[in-house]
């Protein structure tokens, strides 16, 4: 993958609670462990521990595709485990095409499991406050998490273009598999989106 060539810097503004940390170690062993200690319905385990297999491929998926951030959360409510996580891609549009979605799929690896488009995925386009008019795309995408099990997962990536270039983007993409909060998920991601903001290498907002 290519990195965004100007404008590197930028701000996104996490909720409380989301922490930028690496949620495939200890931290993350921790969470499950509190997570599977406030049950005691084998079902209920067994969401946990397939939500928590879902948080390590997203991770995993963060490091080999070169994300310029991640972040997470996997927070205990009253009402159940709340699982979501914020990334940061740098991508170039290979010279002679355009962004379009089988282009950010092929950078971001992010098609479905089965090879076909989700089938409520919807492409349209988002006023981010302090960039404009962006593309985004949403949908839930199928995940591998093993050779044999696969999970859904509640995304959106919105495309921020690099100002001074024609080809360079920043790809903000947010997940969570809390899949019946379907509109709260996606009304938090908005919000999450909204906040992003390109720096100068003064720490200037373009």
């Amino acid at each position: 993958m290519s990195t965004a060539s100007t404008a590197r810097r930028f701000l996104l503004d996490v909720p409380d609670g989301w922490d930028q940390i690496d949620l495939g170690g200890e931290e993350l062993t921790r969470l499950r462990a509190e997570a599977l200690a406030s049950t005691d319905d084998p079902r209920r385990k067994a969401e946990i521990n397939d939500m928590f297999r879902q948080g390590r491929e997203v991770t995993r998926a963060a490091r080999r595709h070169g994300a310029l951030l991640a972040a997470g959360t996997a927070t205990m409510y009253p009402d159940g485990l709340f699982m979501a996580y914020g990334m940061v891609f740098a991508v170039t549009t290979p010279e002679g095409q355009e962004m379009t979605l089988p282009v950010l799929s092929a950078q971001l690896g992010v098609s479905s499991a089965s090879g076909t488009a989700p089938k409520d995925r919807v492409i349209a386009s988002a006023e981010v406050p302090h960039v404009g008019r962006v593309a985004r795309v949403t949908g839930t995408e199928v995940t591998r998490v093993t050779a044999d099990v696969s999970v859904e997962l509640l995304t959106m990536h919105t495309m921020m273009p690099v100002p001074g270039t024609t080809e360079d983007f920043l790809v903000v993409t947010l997940a969570s598999p809390n899949l019946p909060l379907r509109s709260e998920v996606y009304d938090l991601f908005d919000a999450v989106t909204s906040t992003f903001r390109f720096l100068t290498e003064d720490g200037v907002q373009v």
